[in-house]
């Protein structure tokens, strides 16, 4: 019998390993590196976010975080659009990961303004209270070389020009890092096709709740807001939350579907529920401060 036989029977396993190796490896590699899988919209790294893409790699930042959105309805909802493979073109080596410590960053681009992200590298908790992701403040002491990266170009073969290595000087590797992480995700338009509309007409239900009432539901602006808006609303990475006179709907309107265009995400994961006890505490908190 031939599994009696010892060479017989590795010459027969080695082809059988090869055969799938060629099947679920080589074939499918060849099938999604085609002209028809490049999106015309992605581009390559610059110089300041590919050195930034080094700093997230060298400090172990995939190992919390993946960088691909899976097309499951709740991945989308949470996400974003789900990943296509061009675009990943660009991306030596591909950091989509398996392990979400932290939330995936394959949207992260746009999302937040870059004062935002250079808050959250520095003081983490100051932003998202309750993550367990260390501070990264450091970074900002840490300045560029532009001769090394421009060397850095000239291996991965990606475009770049002598003004743009120019700018890298005075740059330091928080800048590189934030600069990076706006540029995830943002080769294809999904924002705009993922944008809840809330239709029909939107009733508040908490009309005729009293102010003591409310002061539980500072939680939730503190969890969600205060970071960007101020433990009073005073104003920082965001503008001075002054609602006093904006109708209930349109202002649940905005927390629930944020303002991409002036990066602030929407808060519809909150649900309907929590959303409307966050226009009832602004209005109220403006109420009160008038009445002193």
């Amino acid at each position: 019998m031939w599994e009696k036989n010892p060479i017989l029977l590795l010459i027969l396993a080695t082809g059988a390993i090869l055969v799938g190796t060629l099947v679920t490896m080589v074939l499918p590699f060849a099938w999604v590196n085609t002209e028809a899988d490049r999106i015309q919209s992605v581009t390559p790294y610059t110089a300041l976010q590919q050195e930034g893409r080094d700093i997230y790699i060298r400090e172990g930042c995939n190992n919390c975080h993946t960088q691909t959105v899976r097309p499951l309805v709740a991945e989308v909802i949470r996400y974003g659009d789900y990943s296509k493979s061009g675009e990943f073109v660009y991306d030596r080596p591909f950091l989509w990961g398996s392990k979400r410590t932290g939330p995936d960053l394959a949207r992260i681009g746009g999302k937040y303004p870059d004062e935002w992200h250079y808050k959250h590298m520095a003081s983490p908790r100051s932003m998202v209270p309750r993550t367990n992701m260390p501070a990264y403040g450091w970074l900002s002491k840490n300045s560029l070389d532009p001769q090394m990266i421009e060397r850095k170009m000239n291996v991965l073969g990606f475009p770049y020009t002598s003004e743009e290595i120019k700018a890298l000087e005075g740059k330091n590797e928080m800048d590189a890092m934030v600069a990076y992480l706006q540029k995830l995700g943002t080769g294809i338009p999904w924002r705009q096709a993922t944008t809840t509309t809330i239709v029909g007409d939107l009733k508040n239900p908490y009309t005729r709740i009293g102010h003591a009432a409310m002061k539980p539901w500072e939680e939730i602006y503190t969890a969600n807001c205060a970071a960007c808006h101020g433990g009073h609303m005073e104003g920082d990475i965001g503008p001075e939350l002054d609602v006093a006179d904006m109708d209930d709907s349109d202002l649940f309107e905005i927390i629930y579907n944020g303002v991409p265009d002036d990066g602030m995400p929407p808060f519809s994961s909150l649900g309907a529920d929590k959303v409307w006890k966050l226009v009832n505490f602004l209005k109220d908190f403006y109420t009160a401060e008038e009445q002193k």
